[in-house]
């Protein structure tokens, strides 16, 4: 029997109570993921990205284990509904305009000490000072720097497009307008180097794309690192008492980790794993999160249908936004009707083994996304479910 073939076991033996659909989390696998993002971090202590996660519990789970520090949120509502449910440390890792928010934010204590907002424009400061009926209570900042590698005299551009701060003296002039301003509080600084971070280096079956990748990661890690520690001097020469300099990304933890300007990585995908993060040199990591779809169907010789299972993820529209069907091994999407919205055909010589009822266990392309289709996540250690848990979703929480 195949490791994923003995996976399959277990999970079936897990959830023969259960019907699909339903979705679960191997927490051995969740643990050894964490370990080794933590092995790779070198010492320096991993902040979760929650939309990575999306259920508390797991997010408890990982923070009480040695080597994990706060949570990386991505709306203000969220960082709100977190902090009051009791985590201290929270980065608003994107800008927010939710004025009711920030009114909340600025008018409770407890808030205001335990979560950090995210500007790149004077903008935004002036939004929050718009919303807020007091000024007593400093709204903590935190600055993001442009990331993305220019070529060619900054004609080509590689990366996401998020900050219009690149430079270090665009970074200092910010720095030094939240330092000046009443209400606000210079405390961090962030960048995410996605095109490194979030990209495979080993594609299966393109050999000269991944090299191509790997050369462009190569000078992307080389550029940064550079410039990082000018901004990070630039900046700590207007806020001296700067409280963390946050980086990295699943994909890059020991890259950005080797830093001496970072003293935080962030990360989040990586506990769960899903099939975005298969194609990289530098790490290997286990499966953690699957979703289950029952098969309803046998239309014919090699083919069975199950009930649902189109999931797509969030991104460039394509082939890998889809979940990939991952046990039984060996079936594959009809290309003529890939993953449907309320059926889902799927071939391969494994579909004549599977029976009406019968679960096939899929991986989502990204982590928590997953999370937003299930409101229970089954928690398996062995071959038993040991906790059922909420997801955000469970909770009554959809933030986006």
């Amino acid at each position: 029997m195949t490791p994923r073939a003995a996976d399959r076991a277990r999970y079936d033996r897990a959830t023969a109570h259960l019907d699909a659909p339903l979705a679960l989390v191997d927490l051995e696998a969740f643990d050894a993921n964490a370990d080794d993002l933590v092995r790779r971090a070198q010492g320096k202590p991993i902040r979760v990205a929650s939309k990575s996660v999306r259920c508390r519990a797991l997010l408890e789970r990982v923070l009480a284990r040695d080597g994990f520090a706060g949570i990386m949120s991505y709306t203000l509502a969220e960082s709100i509904w977190l902090a009051r449910a009791g985590f201290e440390d929270v980065l608003l890792a994107y800008p927010s305009a939710d004025r009711d928010r920030f009114a909340e934010l600025a008018a409770d204590p407890k808030l205001a000490a335990a979560i950090t907002v995210m500007v790149d424009d004077p903008a935004q400061l002036d939004l929050v000072d718009r919303a807020r009926a007091r000024a007593d209570l400093p709204v903590r900042i935190c600055l993001e720097l442009d990331t993305s590698l220019h070529l060619l005299g900054g004609r080509v551009r590689v990366g996401a497009r998020r900050s219009p701060l690149r430079e270090p003296a665009q970074l200092a002039e910010l720095a030094r307008a939240v330092v000046r301003r009443p209400g606000f509080r210079l405390v961090g600084l962030m960048a995410y180097e996605g095109h490194v971070a979030g990209v495979g280096d080993d594609i299966a079956g393109r050999p000269v794309r991944s090299r191509a990748i790997r050369l462009m990661q190569a000078a992307a890690r080389k550029e940064l690192a550079a410039r990082r520690a000018e901004v990070v001097r630039a900046v700590r020469a207007v806020a001296p008492d700067l409280e963390f300099v946050n980086g990295g990304g699943t994909g890059s933890v020991q890259h950005t980790a080797a830093e001496d300007a970072v003293t935080e990585i962030a990360a989040g995908s990586g506990l769960y794993v899903p099939r975005l993060f298969d194609n990289y040199t530098s790490f290997t990591g286990r499966p953690a999160a699957l979703f289950a779809q029952p098969v309803v169907r046998r239309p014919g010789v090699g083919v069975v249908t199950v009930l649902g299972g189109g999931y797509p993820a969030s991104g460039a529209a394509g082939v890998d936004r889809l979940p990939v069907p991952y046990l039984p091994e060996g079936l594959r999407y009809d290309p003529q009707e890939g993953a449907g919205e309320v059926q889902t055909p799927l071939l391969g010589t494994a579909a004549d083994d599977l029976l009406i009822g019968d679960k096939v266990w899929f991986r989502h392309a990204k982590a928590g996304e997953l999370c937003e289709r299930f409101d229970e996540l089954q928690l398996v250690e062995g071959d038993r479910v040991t906790a059922t848990v909420p997801t955000y979703r469970g909770e009554g929480r959809t933030f986006l």
